[in-house]
């Protein structure tokens, strides 16, 4: 599916995701509400681990924005990320069909008004506290961009992480931090499917407009057809149960490989606990398991097996093992056509 995509600037004026009138502060302008169309979502959320689901006029209305403290500037918020990536993706998406955002937020950190200081903590009103989150991350499907995987389909996802414990808050104001990414999200098991082209694992930025310029640069790189005909392709190659079990044993032993030896085999992120989650949906996954009759599983049920047990990762680290999902997959599938880069995994 070969799509012919252009890469057009941003409007001065942003769009909010939600009936909610505001004003934002830097460049951040006033916010016109969008027509769209909210879909009910039942499905099990995108990444779970300590996290829990919030929407953005939460973000807005609820929660305070931290500064740097030696010169008191304002970072730039969760919901000014939010809205930013929704408007770059309506301006270059334009005319596609792009959801509300889904978003999930974790590691609280709550705080107090002056006033409420000297106050005991069972004496504290909901008006005396405040609180932000550390780390968020969301999505933004485009339903009317999808396709289908031997029986998975896939939404085209638009989403991001932004994580304050990766910003020095004690000093003056700088460079903030931001992870990006293009890719498709499985509706069987909201697993997400990030690409090496459509990543982008560090996003250092001043402001709101450097931040919408990346969001269109990341979009006009990324190659979606090239994208599929790659996980397309997982389907028709196969693990025997002999070589699943050895992928599992040698992801684990490669935790404790002498370090000279670690330098001379692609990275794996993936962790223990992980490896069990995947050794145990290899038996049980009602989407991806192997088939009772069958001793070899399809390359894609595996990619499936790893990103399903990477959405128990954390916020800060879940797009990087999501990368790294698809390009263990990836160098797996070469290696039974006998390339050797990834064959010490199933060896």
């Amino acid at each position: 599916m070969e799509t012919a995509m252009q890469l057009n600037p941003v409007r001065t004026r942003l769009l909010l995701p939600f009936n909610q009138p505001s004003s934002r502060v830097e460049n951040q302008a006033v916010i016109e509400p969008p027509m769209y169309v909210t879909r009910p979502r039942s499905r099990n959320p995108f990444i779970e681990a300590n996290t829990r689901q919030v929407d953005i006029y939460h973000l807005r209305n609820e929660c305070v924005v931290p500064v740097f403290s030696k010169d008191n500037e304002i970072t730039i918020s969760h919901q000014a990320f939010i809205e930013t990536v929704w408007e770059a993706a309506n301006t270059f998406f334009r005319g596609e069909t792009i959801d509300t955002p889904e978003i999930r937020v974790s590691h609280i950190i709550k705080g107090r008004v002056p006033e409420a200081i000297h106050k005991p903590v069972d004496m504290l009103l909901e008006g005396d506290k405040t609180m932000y989150y550390e780390r968020m991350a969301f999505c933004l499907e485009v339903p009317s961009i999808s396709e289908d995987i031997d029986g998975s389909p896939l939404n085209l996802t638009i989403g991001g992480v932004r994580a304050y414990n990766h910003e020095n808050l004690y000093s003056k104001k700088g460079m903030e931090k931001f992870k990006i990414f293009i890719g498709f999200k499985n509706l069987l098991c909201t697993n997400l499917c990030v690409s090496t082209d459509g990543y982008l694992s560090e996003v250092r930025v001043m402001g709101i407009s450097e931040l919408a310029k990346n969001v269109l640069k990341l979009f006009q790189q990324y190659n979606m057809a090239k994208h599929l005909h790659n996980m397309t392709a997982y389907k028709d190659s196969y693990l025997t149960e002999h070589q699943f079990a050895q992928l599992l044993g040698k992801s684990r032993l490669y935790q404790y490989l002498p370090i000279e030896k670690k330098k001379l085999i692609p990275e794996i992120l993936i962790t223990d606990s992980q490896i069990n989650m995947v050794a145990k949906s290899y038996y049980t996954d009602d989407n991806f398991k192997v088939l009772a009759e069958s001793k070899e599983i399809s390359m894609w049920n595996v990619y499936n097996l790893l990103t399903g047990a990477n959405r128990s990762s954390y916020i800060d680290n879940f797009l990087d093992r999501s990368l790294n999902a698809a390009q263990l997959t990836d160098g797996i599938n070469k290696a039974l056509y006998g390339n050797e880069e990834y064959a010490w995994f199933i060896d």
